[in-house]
């Protein structure tokens, strides 16, 4: 399908801008998830998924993601962001973006997106019989499962209304 695998690992080189930082001159907490979605386009477009998505009219939505830190990427320093696929479930797909420099990780995100068309969400067999699926794509680890409960809203048929126990 694409010019590049599904499960490849997709890599572009960034470096941090003044736009980018807090007060402390690091990486501002919630740029990371902007730029982590650079990588999701990134690899939407050189995985050929881009074109076929836009012709079935159809479109990924992030529904949940956690983003973990382990150490400050600062003004300037260039980073890696990877990118890749993680998993399935029966609802949704996992992807997983890591701020990398010399090889370790300073950030980790995990994110859970569905993909959606005109008239709702589309069915996994749908996406599979037309995209080439690794057949090494598997169900996601537990631990997955329980953070995306955990972290769900209710679905928007349902009230969620906003009360502060």
């Amino acid at each position: 399908m694409g010019v590049r695998p599904l499960d490849d690992v997709y890599r572009i080189r960034l470096r941090v801008l003044p736009t980018d930082i807090d007060l402390l001159r690091h990486l501002n907490n919630g740029r990371y998830l902007s730029l982590f979605d650079l990588g999701r386009w990134d690899m939407l477009e050189r995985s050929g998924l881009t074109g076929l998505f836009r012709s079935r009219g159809w479109y990924p939505v992030v529904s949940s993601e956690t983003i973990t830190f382990r150490r400050s990427l600062e003004l300037w320093q260039r980073f890696e962001l990877e990118t890749r696929w993680i998993g399935r479930d029966d609802r949704a797909l996992y992807m997983e973006h890591r701020a990398v420099v010399d090889g370790e990780i300073y950030a980790q995100a995990i994110i859970r997106a569905r993909l959606l068309g005109r008239s709702g969400p589309v069915p996994h067999d749908e996406l599979f019989a037309a995209v080439d699926v690794p057949d090494g794509l598997p169900e996601v680890a537990p631990w997955i499962h329980e953070w995306a409960e955990a972290a769900a809203l209710p679905s928007t048929r349902r009230p969620a209304p906003s009360t502060w126990d």
